[in-house]
């Protein structure tokens, strides 16, 4: 991997600790996806005494809202030149706003009396609201902080494993900790597990952050942005829909996206696993790490081979070819669940008892199948990060314009959309079979329990795989095409920067 910024060919290649550091970012808002999105809905309806609808809905309802944020944001950010760059100032306010409004969320309105039902209803509401804000400003940095940090299509596979090394280190780390803390301390529906757990991410958070922007510090500069440098126009937020309309692999991007943040958002939520460990295979200590340590075990070698699939192949054909191998994995999953029966030891799963180890059959399927599967599918759930960069010179190869930001957010919107529409879906679907709280670990089986596993944890990540792959076999963004994009918004870049105008350039070079 070359170390200098830039080389003959006038590629803009970013040096190894760049490459490092920056998908850093990722993984400090991840801290939240775990935090916020895996616990709040529990949250609400457990401790608050919120209803359990309103707490599931509220989720995806305050996603509504980010329609009318993301937009803005996006823009302000496309438009901002400071002296401290295009990016990092998102990142520093966003993680700030983030960690004062999870603060007061989780460790101050339980402090509510209980006969102020209004108030806490009310705070909730607000403080998510200006969570969401903070949210959009990080993550949005993440998808269009790509552009300025790399335009070699050989590097840009390589953000993938480190954006991933960083999504462990905050997302893993909340993953690890929580069920720790819920077996030693207090459980999900206890305040005290929201006071243990709400210091430690925040703190966490904040270190990533650094991190990153020490790792974007150098490239956030105006002589990486785009073909016209800091005299890009100024661009207003009603683009977004001619982007819609002419972008056509953003749009299948989105589609693409949606599928794999919905497999991935589902069938990790904390309620669903509960429901499968806890109340089916009735031994959610025993099984829930161990599972969760196969699962990111297996996707090791996955990271590795979707690279090199992306470096000689592109991204579009490693998205593929590894959500079609989760896809049929999962149907192995799908059988074993529909084979599951209550109280019967060779159709559950078993690992430790007594502090033996006691594996059957079943269980040893469930491993290959889990394991293929969750590596395969873990391994391509945030490949759709760095190809929103390569969205992003293609608009720029189509139109002219430098709009990482607006390109950020409409894919982070979508993003957000789907993944807090898992709280929704998973809401709806415990209601429906009688339950008036979010299953915790402790609770017990009951009716109806094994098809709503079976339809949040199999089914629904299929037909969004089904969907990603559909999307996908449309996006025309391989990796010859993207070598010729960069090619072509080279020679406009060092055009303009000799004198033309942009629409000399784009008129010369096509």
């Amino acid at each position: 991997m070359s170390n200098e910024a830039t080389t003959n060919s006038g590629i803009n290649r970013a040096k190894t600790y760049q490459l490092v550091l920056f998908p850093l970012n990722n993984g400090a808002t991840n801290v939240y996806y775990v935090l916020v999105l895996s616990y709040i809905a529990t949250f609400g309806s457990n401790v608050l005494s919120l209803g359990v609808l309103f707490a599931s809905i509220m989720v995806t309802g305050m996603r509504v809202f980010d329609a009318f944020t993301d937009p803005i944001i996006g823009a302000l950010m496309d438009r901002t030149n400071g002296r401290f760059g295009k990016f990092r100032p998102f990142m520093v306010i966003g993680n700030a706003v983030m960690a004062v409004s999870i603060i007061l969320m989780y460790m101050l309105t339980p402090l509510i009396p209980a006969d102020m039902m209004s108030v806490r209803y009310l705070s909730f509401v607000l403080l998510y609201a200006v969570w969401v804000i903070g949210y959009t400003f990080q993550t949005s940095c993440t998808r269009a902080g790509q552009t300025v940090l790399t335009s070699d299509p050989k590097q840009r596979p390589l953000f993938t494993i480190f954006n991933t090394v960083g999504s462990l280190a905050g997302m893993g780390v909340m993953q690890f900790l929580a069920p720790i803390i819920r077996a030693n301390v207090a459980d999900y529906s206890s305040p005290s597990f929201y006071r243990i757990l709400t210091p430690i991410g925040i703190t966490v958070s904040i270190v990533l952050t650094v991190l990153a922007i020490i790792g974007i510090w150098e490239k956030d500069r105006p002589e990486y942005f785009g073909i016209g440098g800091s005299r890009q126009e100024k661009v207003r937020v009603s683009e977004y829909i001619e982007i819609i309309r002419n972008n056509s692999p953003m749009k299948r991007l989105m589609i693409a996206g949606a599928g794999c943040k919905l497999a991935l958002s589902i069938a990790t939520n904390t309620t669903v696993l509960c429901m499968l460990y806890g109340s089916m295979m009735g031994s959610y200590d025993s099984l829930y790490l161990p599972m969760m340590i196969l699962g990111y075990a297996c996707s090791v070698p996955f990271f590795l081979l979707t690279v090199r699939t992306s470096q000689k192949k592109g991204q579009r054909a490693s998205l593929l070819k590894y959500v079609s191998l989760a896809l049929i994995c999962y149907v192995g999953v799908l059988i074993l669940l529909l084979l599951w029966k209550e109280g019967v030891p060779s159709r559950n799963l078993s690992l430790f008892a007594d502090g033996h180890l006691t594996v059957n059959l079943y269980t040893i399927l469930f491993i290959i199948f889990f394991g293929v599967g969750y590596g395969a599918y873990y391994s391509t759930a945030d490949m759709p990060i760095p190809m929103v960069a390569d969205c992003s010179d293609y608009e720029t190869y189509r139109s002219g314009k430098y709009i990482p930001g607006i390109m950020g957010t409409l894919f982070s919107l979508v993003d957000k959309l789907v993944s807090s529409l898992s709280a929704t879906i998973v809401g709806i679907a415990v209601s429906v079979i009688g339950i008036s709280s979010l299953p915790t670990a402790e609770t017990p089986y009951s009716s109806g329990m094994n098809a709503v596993v079976i339809i949040l944890f199999c089914v629904i990540p299929m037909v969004a795989w089904i969907a990603t792959l559909i999307a996908m076999k449309g996006y025309i963004l391989t990796g010859d095409k993207m070598r010729q994009i960069q090619e072509v918004n080279r020679k406009r870049k060092e055009a303009i920067a000799g004198g033309m105008t942009l629409d000399q350039a784009m008129e010369e070079y096509k």
